[in-house]
């Protein structure tokens, strides 16, 4: 169950624009392993390698758009082999982006971008909203077309469990149906009430310790802990979270 913690830096965006630095020191201090990128801070990938190493942190992957990976495959993938990150995710699709048309063409680039991340020995993740649960012309789900269509040595999942909850699915089922193909797991809440708001682990209604019993059984390689949104400071947030998910993962041991 020993399975590296990670944040998503998407969660504490603010904080990092004011000091990038100084925030990825108050994530390791709260004691994640790791972090997602969301962008480098306008630094580059040495100095980015270089921060990490003062502050014992691993780059657990980045979150990089459909466009910049369309257009730039190379220069991303030398910046992630520099700060030595394992794992490319591609985070979001725009909603001109979302047509079967559109899904199709997703599926080829998937896997030619995918084959040439794995020569240079990364891997390639799609995370998923809501969204890609809506069925197509074939009685599928774009997310089923998604991952189903692609070539699994390719392409990994990052199957964000809030989102799959929110869409009226299981985390677990779909783990279950991708284990060994989901690396890495959005570890997300969601409040009991009709807003459904993103809320810290632990003190929603999704159910958490179901998918962190999964972990070592499917081979997820890094939790990542992302909060959207919040209502409170999102560094105190960011703290319940990984008191409640360490307790958590301490308890099933």
């Amino acid at each position: 169950m020993n399975i590296p913690i990670a944040i998503q830096m998407y969660t504490l965006r603010e904080e990092a624009e004011q000091d990038f630095a100084g925030t990825l020191k108050k994530v390791a201090d709260l004691g994640f392993d790791g972090v997602e990128f969301a962008g480098f801070g306008g630094l580059s990938a040495s100095e980015v390698k270089e921060l990490l190493d003062d502050l014992g942190l691993k780059a657990a992957s980045s979150h990089v758009s459909l466009e910049v990976l369309n257009n730039n495959l190379d220069k991303v993938i030398e910046d992630h082999k520099t700060i030595g990150s394992s794992y490319i995710v591609v985070p979001f699709l725009m909603p001109d982006q979302r047509s079967e048309e559109d899904y199709r063409a997703l599926v080829s680039f998937l896997d030619l971008a995918g084959d040439a991340c794995q020569r240079e020995g990364i891997t390639l993740c799609y995370h998923n909203h809501d969204f890609e649960l809506e069925r197509l012309t074939d009685g599928r789900k774009a997310l089923e077309t998604i991952f189903d269509d692609t070539d699994p040595r390719y392409v990994k999942t990052e199957l964000d469990i809030y989102w799959l909850t929110k869409a009226g699915e299981n985390p677990v089922d779909w783990l279950n149906r991708y284990k060994f193909r989901s690396p890495l797991v959005h570890l997300k809440d969601m409040t009991t009430d009709d807003e459904q708001f993103f809320a810290e682990l632990g003190t929603g209604g999704v159910d958490i310790e179901a998918v962190l019993r999964l972990g070592s059984e499917i081979d997820v390689k890094w939790w990542i802990v992302e909060q959207d949104a919040s209502r409170r400071n999102p560094l105190e947030s960011v703290a319940i979270s990984i008191n409640y998910l360490k307790k958590s993962l301490m308890n099933l041991k």
